[in-house]
């Protein structure tokens, strides 16, 4: 009965823990983007934070676009291929690609390349005293490391995603048409009839969202890490992990409100 009891007892204490450190992450960056109008502005500091994450992210998401649409076109010629609808093979990589595979492998394409890095430079910070030496200088450290970081991390994410959206369809054009044999016309016309704007909006939403979370997680555990070497290093760890585990639950989220 006892051991019960103490089970009972540390998971209610993990999930208290866990609820405070919720709402402090929500007071965190609520707190640091309602700084965005007030001066100074911290418009440069956001473009450069744009150029550092989306610059840097280009070349993994790129990669992984173009190798997720041929995969695609691979697995989709196999099963298409049962039922006599090669046809379909465009509007099915293309569907995949906008409404889930893309808003959901670029967000953690993006979280394992910036997010881990966004963390770490922010938890280096704390070890080497720059934060407080910013508060020192009467200079808010949530306006000028918090807030442009989770800005950038929201403006920039959709761009990559429509990077990988065009480069993951053509790369499956290619397979498909140039490997496969499926007929060009066909597949382009599919890929035209069964994409809708409904389809376009639900991917753009949740890379919106996809990278706003990024942001809030990784600028949060950085800001909040023990200020040690080996504090920084399990922040970052943890910063990746509940981003992704945070991009799935999300995205189930949103694909359930946008069916």
């Amino acid at each position: 009965m006892t051991a019960v009891i103490s089970m009972f007892g540390r998971l209610g204490r993990s999930f208290l823990g866990m609820v405070s450190r919720l709402g402090d992450a929500t007071s965190l960056s609520s707190a640091s983007l309602g700084l965005l109008p007030t001066r100074p502005w911290q418009g440069r500091h956001i473009v450069i934070q744009m150029f550092n994450i989306g610059v840097g992210s280009l070349v993994i998401i790129a990669l992984t676009g173009a190798f997720t649409g041929m995969v695609l076109a691979l697995q989709g010629y196999y099963t298409l291929a049962k039922f006599g609808s090669e046809s379909m093979l465009g509007a099915g990589i293309a569907l995949a690609i906008i409404r889930e595979l893309g808003p959901v492998l670029g967000a953690m394409m993006l979280t394992a390349r910036a997010g881990s890095a966004i963390t770490a430079e922010i938890g280096i910070m704390r070890v080497t005293e720059q934060i407080d030496a910013l508060e020192m200088m009467a200079v808010n450290p949530r306006a000028r490391i918090i807030m442009p970081r989770i800005i950038a991390a929201t403006l920039v994410l959709p761009l990559l995603i429509a990077l990988f959206d065009l480069i993951g369809m053509g790369a499956g054009y290619l397979v498909g048409v140039e490997l496969l044999g499926v007929n060009p016309g066909a597949f382009i016309a599919e890929m035209q009839a069964k994409v809708t704007t409904h389809d376009i909006n639900t991917g753009w939403i949740k890379a919106v969202a996809f990278g706003f979370l990024i942001g809030v997680i990784c600028t949060y555990i950085g800001y909040r890490a023990t200020p040690t070497t080996e504090g920084v290093g399990k922040a970052t760890t943890q910063a990746v992990v509940l981003s992704s585990v945070g991009i799935l639950m999300l995205d189930y989220i949103l694909t359930s409100f946008y069916l």
